[in-house]
């Protein structure tokens, strides 16, 4: 049931499958077996798009009440029992480390069953994931960000990859210099995202040349989107080809760009306990990444 009021708010089964920190063929195998079990139909699922049936929209509500009802139970049992969880709300940028926050969250919480997590995702108009408005006290980030005084440990790395349509003079090519594509339209993003979007527009390797902008798109799928139509290209990481496939659209790797990093960031400064517990749980575990916090850069070194 919490399956389905997830999908149901979602209508989306990547999305769905991320807040409920599962795989989306398990998400799908769980649904099934509800409808099959009761003889029902509550979603239709095609190429473009998840919906609830109608029978689907009206049981939603009502599950989601008796959900309600259900923690509300439990949260009852804890305030009795002395044994009030603590909160943590973890920030995560959309498409950026959300197999690590997967892995991270359910092994915290085998070792801190007091500590009740929240992840909240953040699209490209904030790349801070919250850390900027301190909505979120941690977060899995992709440096550079405008976060100057905050710190992180770095979680993973990834090549950079050029999103382009499938009719792009290069999109055959086994890989490309970054200078190959400077003079083509870019889709990038927000001018919210700061030093993050001029990272990702490669402006470093500019000059004072400006690019020419196609289109702003604050999440994967605007972007892949206006590419497929054409509109231009972007710059991104390996990981959104394996989240991102779609038709119309094509990623050959990029040679000559540094390593983009996926890091556990966090203010110093503004630690609560169940903040501080967290860091410290993925410092100690070199699966997680290892190593001393350095300042978060301005600029990605």
């Amino acid at each position: 049931m919490r399956y389905f009021a997830v999908l149901g708010e979602e209508l989306s089964y990547r999305r769905a499958a991320e807040r409920l920190f599962i795989t989306q063929p398990a998400l799908s195998t769980a649904i099934k077996q509800l409808e099959q079990q009761f003889g029902v139909k509550l979603i239709t699922r095609s190429t473009r798009q998840v919906a609830l049936t109608e029978l689907g929209a009206a049981w939603l509500p009502q599950v989601q009440q008796a959900l309600g009802g259900v923690d509300t139970v439990i949260q009852n049992l804890l305030t009795l029992s002395g044994k009030q969880r603590g909160r943590l709300r973890i920030g995560y940028f959309i498409g950026t480390g959300a197999d690590l926050l997967s892995r991270i969250v359910r092994d915290f919480a085998s070792v801190h069953p007091e500590i009740a997590t929240e992840p909240i995702e953040f699209d490209f108009a904030d790349p801070t994931a919250g850390l900027g408005e301190r909505t979120t006290e941690v977060a899995i980030i992709r440096p550079p960000v405008d976060l100057p005084g905050h710190r992180m440990l770095i979680l993973d790395s990834e090549s950079w990859v050029a999103c382009l349509p499938r009719d792009h003079r290069l999109a055959g090519r086994a890989e490309v210099e970054i200078g190959e594509l400077l003079d083509d339209p870019i889709v990038c993003a927000p001018p919210s995202a700061g030093t993050w979007r001029d990272y990702w527009m490669a402006m470093d390797a500019r000059d004072t040349k400006p690019p020419k902008i196609a289109g702003v798109a604050a999440t994967y799928e605007a972007e892949t989107t206006m590419i497929a139509r054409g509109l231009g290209i972007s710059f991104t990481t390996s990981s959104v080809e394996r989240f991102y496939a779609r038709p119309g659209v094509a990623y050959v790797p990029i040679v000559d760009r540094s390593p983009s990093y996926t890091a556990l960031a966090w203010d110093p400064t503004a630690l609560s306990p169940e903040a501080d517990a967290l860091i410290r749980f993925v410092r100690e575990r070199p699966n997680f990444g290892a190593g001393e916090p350095t300042e978060v850069p301005l600029a990605q070194r």
